[in-house]
């Protein structure tokens, strides 16, 4: 392989132009022509064709359900593209989506807002994909953050190494949306995904472009990448930003960037940082090192990253598989937890290598304390980020220190403090509160930056019905008023609730 195209399909074409960069004289044609054909992949369709069901038959097969986004990379198919393919394995190919947004950063020009193509349809050397031109004039003409900026796109690979994969993949025919970012205002990304976000349903597909650390050595962009998941796995724009200046003072060796399309993916975070029924999760992880046309001095760094919910038949169905031997560990993980941080501020460390595999799964759960019978504290998350054994030390922390309700547990109220956990399973939403079983659901009510949730057992423990179960959750948690459910976002979810005195009281 010439060495120079090695580095440009490595490095996805990493440079940052000014405006003008780029050459005026860029191809006018109604549709828009194949720019990176034969450098980033085979510019031949059935070579092209045989190369992508040889990366699909090797890609991680598909664990989630009613996939709402793919992050998937952008950089040359011998490096990326077995991560990309995982990261569009997780999308049902028999799915009818009316619109596919990809969302790219550019490399090319700067510039401020976004370029939307809108000129004809792109061609790939599987074909044509219709773009939805209506759609793309609507957004220009209602947003000034939307253009077409041609210098964005002419050259641009971002968006097109994408396509093949769809135009393989998805069974049922699609239109595109393809979006170019040229600003690196974290207000204006912020604008461009309040102006998307009417499209960010069950109708549409969004796929985020972008690849990870660039030109550290092999375990610097290990490192770098697996912080630059964690902060973007956190859910929050702020989180993400906080990790990437961060990671600028540390001054890595060779390292330029640990995320080349951090524009894109602050769209993503701000599209569902309001939205809890949806997860960012793991699908795939290399960087350039672990191709055999790579070397381990200076490598680009590959996620696939799927936002979505966990499926019922794997995860699910694991939240509720607990052995009694499950139960006492995890209730012994919080006694220990509440000990050491309530006495010496510090939470104790784990050894996880001896723990079942159901204390690893990622779930989110809600840690209660009583005492005498009586609320003491009790915080929770449904974010499934953490292993379960992660998860409960945290919330064991927060509900004993930050329950705005009651004041820190001091240390001679432990002995009298009972823990009860929650495991959860992932949000569902629902569209009728006939949907609600008292006793078995429990509830999470939203309407803009309003939520507030109750476990399944409070309705039983207080004795309420339907009604009162939803106007005290809407009233007391969300602060919407009574009625305030009827025009809000309802889930449900269910939980497995154990507790140290409900274990101590049968014992063998």
């Amino acid at each position: 392989m010439c060495p120079n195209l090695r580095i440009i399909l490595l490095m996805g074409l990493f440079f940052n132009f000014t405006p003008g960069a780029l050459s005026q004289d860029y191809p006018r044609g109604k549709d828009r022509k194949p720019a990176a054909a034969g450098r980033f992949y085979p510019a031949d369709a059935r070579e092209l064709r045989a190369d992508l069901a040889t990366l699909f038959s090797e890609a991680k097969p598909r664990t989630m359900n009613n996939v709402a986004a793919v992050v998937c990379p952008h950089a040359g198919y011998v490096f990326s593209g077995k991560v990309a393919a995982s990261g569009y394995n997780q999308v049902d190919p028999d799915r009818q989506f009316d619109n596919v947004f990809i969302i790219a950063s550019s490399h090319q020009v700067s510039f401020q807002g976004a370029s939307i193509y809108n000129k004809g349809d792109y061609v790939t050397p599987l074909g044509e994909v219709k773009v939805n031109i209506e759609l793309a004039n609507k957004l220009i003409r209602d947003n000034p953050l939307f253009t077409y900026n041609p210098e964005a796109d002419v050259t641009e690979h971002s968006v097109e190494v994408q396509v093949p994969f769809l135009q393989y993949h998805l069974k049922k025919d699609f239109k595109l949306v393809p979006i170019v970012i040229g600003t690196q205002s974290e207000m204006a990304c912020r604008q461009i995904a309040a102006t998307l976000k009417p499209w960010f349903n069950d109708r549409n597909l969004f796929v985020f472009s972008t690849d990870f650390s660039h030109y550290p050595s092999y375990a610097d962009a290990v490192a770098a990448d697996k912080a630059t998941y964690n902060a973007i796995v956190g859910g929050t724009p702020d989180e993400l930003m906080n990790m990437l200046n961060q990671y600028r003072k540390k001054e890595v060796p060779n390292l330029s960037t640990n995320l080349c399309g951090w524009t894109s993916v602050l769209v993503l975070l701000n599209l569902i940082s309001a939205n809890p029924g949806l997860t960012i999760s793991p699908v795939e992880y290399m960087n350039s090192g672990d191709s055999k046309y790579g070397d381990r001095k200076q490598v680009v760094g590959y996620w696939a990253l799927a936002v979505g919910n966990s499926m019922e038949r794997s995860d699910q169905k694991a939240a509720f598989d607990f052995t009694r031997d499950d139960k006492i560990k995890m209730l012994m993980i919080a006694r220990n937890t509440l000990e050491k941080y309530v006495r010496e501020r510090r939470i104790p460390e784990n050894s996880p290598g001896s723990y079942s595999e159901m204390l690893k799964i990622k779930a989110g759960a809600f840690v209660t304390l009583k005492e005498h019978g009586e609320l003491r504290g009790c915080i929770g998350s449904f974010s499934a980020d953490w292993p379960l054994y992660k998860q409960i030390q945290e919330m064991t922390v927060a509900s004993s220190t930050e329950d705005s309700r009651f004041d820190p547990v001091k240390a001679e109220e432990i002995a009298q403090v009972d823990i009860e956990i929650s495991v959860l399973s992932p949000l569902k939403k629902i569209s009728s509160v006939n949907e609600i079983i008292l006793g078995k659901h429990g509830i999470y009510i939203k309407r803009g930056h309003a939520t507030g949730t109750f476990l399944p057992q409070v309705a039983a423990e207080a004795g309420w019905n339907l009604d009162e179960f939803l106007g005290h959750c809407a009233r007391d948690k969300a602060g919407i008023g009574w009625t305030g459910w009827k025009d809000a976002e309802l889930f449900t979810y269910e939980t497995c609730v154990f507790s140290e005195k409900e274990l101590n009281d049968h014992k063998d």
